[in-house]
């Protein structure tokens, strides 16, 4: 049944897209205390807003499992999958339209941040409603979810010197 699956994943865009844009603040809301920062972004660069979308989205499937886990297969595969969707849709679309246009703006980059995540709850659902993959893809998502988890922590901590981790404002580099 597909219809119950579906509408769990869109209403997953709402949630998922409201919870990232509070964790935009929530860094600096704490005081900026560094636990927070790991799920939170820590400055403006281009990575930092991609753990908008992964903890958010990690966090509401935890609450999807249980609402959809009787009508939906291959559910970590599903959830691993939408979570790599939305930060490599955010950073191709990001960087295609300031490229184009030479100059960031608000209003693309928020749409930017929605798009993906629609992307990323899209494919969820597809991969949702396929007949049951194999137990080895499943494990592998389940080490693709992990790792991807343990690089956003890493990296808010020791974020490599190239410019998708330097904070564009002040010139920072992950948690002051």
């Amino acid at each position: 049944m597909k219809r119950p699956v579906l509408k769990w994943e869109l209403v997953g865009i709402a949630v998922i897209s409201s919870v990232g844009a509070l964790l935009h603040f929530a860094f600096e809301w704490s005081g900026q205390l560094p636990p927070i920062g790991v799920f939170a972004a820590v400055n403006e660069s281009v990575f930092e807003h991609l753990k908008l979308t992964y903890w958010p989205a990690l966090l509401y499937a935890a609450i999807e499992y249980r609402l959809v886990k009787d009508y939906a297969s291959n559910f970590v595969i599903a959830k691993t999958a939408g979570l790599y969707v939305m930060p490599v849709s955010i950073i191709v679309l990001f960087y295609s339209y300031t490229t184009i246009t030479g100059s960031e703006n608000l209003i693309a980059d928020i749409m930017i941040f929605i798009g993906a995540v629609a992307l990323g709850q899209l494919a969820s659902y597809k991969l949702l409603t396929r007949d049951r993959l194999s137990r080895r893809l499943h494990r592998a998502s389940l080490a693709g979810l992990i790792t991807l988890g343990a690089i956003y922590a890493a990296f808010t901590f020791y974020p490599p010197r190239v410019p998708f981790f330097m904070d564009p404002v002040s010139g920072r580099y992950g948690i002051p």
